[in-house]
């Protein structure tokens, strides 16, 4: 009989103060850690801005581009998580780290999105499941409630099947690659004076 909630996987820390650190992830349904090739090279498109930065990871899974971010000496990590094992494997990550800049929130990232902030952020990921219609929802939601600073990085990744995404004017395309079935971008928020 297969145990419920353990284990099975890990995700590397690239670099950074807890440079290849492993850290425990639960396999679950539609977790998908953005691959270490991938994170290398947004990390790489984000080398000058992560430091200092208020990060939002919309939907976190592993936590592997947040904990990437905490590594990089991100000021302040928040991660939404729907699935509760991986909420609190996430969490119990951040003690393994002694990492006390970043909070875990177990709940639907499109309803925790539609509460809005009084503090924006400065790097926003947007790694939702697949082939959900998640991502456009998550992109209103956030214009809609003032999830963003201005000059906010936005990384998105999503399926590369995935064409009529709308993007909003106000986000200024910088990056974008694909690898295999993955097509992830990254953006500037620049509002509309």
């Amino acid at each position: 009989m297969a145990r419920q909630n353990s284990s099975s996987g890990q995700v590397r820390i690239i670099s950074g103060q807890w440079r290849s650190r492993k850290l425990p992830i639960h396999d679950l349904e539609g977790l998908r850690p953005t691959t270490d090739r991938v994170r290398e090279t947004l990390f790489n498109w984000l080398s000058v801005d992560i430091r200092g930065a208020r990060v939002l990871d919309c939907f976190a899974g592993s936590g592997a581009l947040s904990l990437e971010s905490l590594s990089r000496y991100a000021e302040f990590a928040l991660m939404f998580e729907l699935q509760k094992s991986a909420a609190n494997q996430l969490t119990k990550n951040l003690h393994t780290l002694n990492c006390i800049n970043a909070k875990v929130i177990n709940g639907d990232s499109l309803q925790l999105l539609a509460k809005g902030t009084d503090q924006g952020f400065d790097v926003v990921y947007i790694d939702p499941p697949f082939r959900k219609g998640l991502a456009k929802q998550t992109i209103e939601l956030l214009m809609a409630h003032g999830w963003l600073n201005n000059d906010a990085l936005i990384y998105l990744e999503t399926e590369t099947d995935l064409t009529d995404l709308v993007i909003p004017s106000s986000w200024l395309p910088l990056k974008q690659k694909t690898a295999g079935q993955v097509s992830y971008r990254l953006y500037a928020y620049q509002p509309v004076p």
